[in-house]
């Protein structure tokens, strides 16, 4: 995604590069952070609990400086704090199904 980040910006569609760099972080992260369920050894709330530490030191202020959110207090950021909390419940609970339900 940074390589089309970088296509856009050659295309002038400055508007465009910015967001795609933006989801492009988010995405490696994320990716990244993945092979900490791998380790076997941990149980599921160590893993999770590591995995979200690792989610709000690097995904959280990519959010905040992202410009895809208002910030204009601090309560605006305890507000995309929330979101950001939400958002990754429903998807580690709808990926745990998921596991559940395919690992037969």
């Amino acid at each position: 995604m940074s390589g089309i980040a970088l296509l856009l910006y050659f295309q002038g569609k400055y508007s465009d590069v910015k967001g795609t760099f933006v989801a492009s972080l988010i995405a490696f992260f994320v990716g990244a952070a993945s092979i900490i369920y791998n380790i076997e050894h941990w149980s599921l709330i160590k893993r999770s609990g590591v995995h979200f530490i690792i989610m709000l030191i690097t995904i959280y202020p990519i959010l905040l400086l992202s410009g895809w959110f208002t910030i204009a207090s601090v309560f605006d950021a305890v507000k995309i704090f929330i979101l950001f909390a939400f958002v990754g419940i429903i998807l580690w609970s709808l990926f745990f199904i998921l596991a559940r339900i395919f690992s037969w």
